[in-house]
C-alpha cells in the first residue's frame, strides 16, 4: 500500500491524469461524506467537494507523509474548505447553550448507554440532537464516529492538540446526551 500510495503522489506531482482519477477513485466518497456531513446544501458540498480535489491537485508537493496519511491531510483540507464555506454563507443560529449544561453531572457510562445504541427510535434522535451542534461540534462528531478517525489524525485535520480534541470530544458527547434527554421528556 506505501508503495502505491507513494506511486500516486509520484504521479500527483507530475499532474497526470491516471494519477488524479485513481485519487478520486479512492478518496472521493471520504472526501463527499465528510464535507456533506458538514456542509447542509448538496449543491454547496458538490462546490466544496470540487475545490477540495483542487486544492490536493495543486499543493500536493506539499504533503509530508511523516505528518498524517494521504487520507488524513485530504481530509484535513476538506475540514477547512468545508468550515469555510459554512462560515461565509450561513446565517447566525442559536445551538443548545453550554451554559445550562453541568457536564460534571453527566457519567461517561450513561452518555456512551444513550450514544451507543443502534435500535432505530435512538439513530433517529441521535441524528436529529446532531443538528442542534455547532457546525465545529457536528464535524468532530462525525469523523470520530462515522469517519472512524483517531483523536490524533481529528487533532492533526482540525490544527488542534489530541487532548483538545479528546476534550471537545468528551465535552460534546455530553452536551448530545443532554440534549436527547430533553427531546425524550
Amino acid at each position: 500500500m506505501l508503495n502505491e500510495t507513494n506511486e500516486l503522489i509520484r504521479g500527483l506531482c507530475r499532474q497526470r491524469r491516471q494519477a488524479q482519477e485513481r485519487l478520486l477513485q479512492l478518496y472521493g466518497d471520504i472526501v463527499f461524506g465528510l464535507v456533506s456531513r458538514i456542509v447542509p446544501r448538496q449543491e454547496d458540498a458538490e462546490e466544496v467537494y470540487q475545490d477540495v480535489f483542487l486544492k490536493v491537485f495543486q499543493h500536493i508537493s506539499s504533503y509530508d507523509a511523516e505528518k498524517a496519511s494521504l487520507d488524513t491531510w485530504i481530509s484535513r483540507i476538506a475540514y477547512h474548505e468545508s468550515l469555510n464555506l459554512v462560515r461565509r454563507h450561513r446565517p447566525p443560529v442559536l445551538y443548545v447553550d453550554d451554559c445550562d449544561i453541568r457536564f460534571e453531572d453527566i457519567s461517561d457510562e450513561a452518555v456512551s448507554q444513550i450514544l451507543e445504541r443502534q435500535d432505530e427510535g435512538t439513530v433517529k434522535l441521535l441524528e436529529r440532537a446532531i443538528e442542534n451542534l455547532s457546525t465545529e461540534e457536528q464535524a468532530l462528531i462525525s469523523m470520530f464516529y462515522f469517519d472512524e478517525k483517531s483523536i490524533k489524525e481529528i487533532a492533526f485535520i482540525t490544527d488542534n492538540l489530541p487532548t483538545t480534541i479528546g476534550s471537545q470530544l468528551s465535552r460534546t458527547r455530553k452536551k448530545l446526551y443532554h440534549i436527547i434527554k430533553r427531546m425524550q421528556q
